[in-house]
Parts: C-alpha cells; structure tokens; sequence
C-alpha cells in the first residue's frame, strides 16, 4: 500500500526518482545534462524540495522565481509542447509509482497548472 506524501523526506523522494527519470528520458534528458554532475543535482533537488514543499504545505520556504531560470534555458534549448507533456507525463508516473492520496492528486493537479503556465508564457516568447 503506497503512502500519501507527507513531508519534505517525501518530496525529496518524489523530485530525485522524478529526475532520475527525466535525465534519462531520450526527449528530456538534453535539458538537464548540467545534473549530470551530483553537486549540482542535489543542490537543485533541494530548490526543487523547498518548491514543492511551499505549493502542496504552504510552508513559504521558496521565495526565488520558478520561471526565471526556465525562461532562460527555453533560449539556449527551446521548449516545445511535446517538451510539456512528456514532463508532466514523467511527474505523474512518478508519484503514481511512490504514492497515493489526496496531496499526491493535488500535486499532478498543481503540476498541470505550472505546465500550463509556463507553456504559455513561453509561447507568448515566440509570438
């Protein structure tokens, strides 16, 4: 029986298995060859902690601009709409193959809306 996520041990959990995946997804993995160096993974898989940790408990630790640093990357490797919905993809199985309960559906209803988001204003880039 899978557990709901409860914690920062959770999300930590969540975002290294998540990565773990996303590095090594043949349309995704371009984007994140700078974590192929393990400082630098698990100095974002702790950003990526504080987060999520904010969106699903409210907890007010992450206070930096989540799409600054998308916004910059979409120059130098473009997103595409199949970019969106690979990632979402990958974020849902993965919380799907390590938990279940309510804060595990709010997070993949969350991730659609930062995907969403995002998709749009880097859209709105190319226009």
């Amino acid at each position: 029986m899978k557990d709901d996520i409860k914690n920062k041990e959770d999300i930590y959990k969540l975002v290294k298995y998540f990565y773990i995946k996303l590095m090594s997804d043949a349309e995704m993995h371009h984007f994140f060859i700078n974590f192929r160096n393990p400082k630098l993974l698990e100095e974002h898989l702790q950003v990526l902690v504080s987060f999520w940790d904010n969106v699903l408990f409210y907890s007010g630790g992450y206070r930096k601009n989540a799409m600054k640093p998308h916004m910059q990357l979409h120059q130098t490797k473009p997103f595409e709409a199949k970019h969106f919905k690979r990632w979402l993809s990958i974020f849902n199985g993965s919380i799907d193959d390590l938990f279940f309960g309510r804060t595990a559906q709010t997070a993949k209803e969350k991730a659609l809306s930062i995907a969403t988001v995002m998709e749009i204003k880097i859209s709105a880039l190319n226009s």
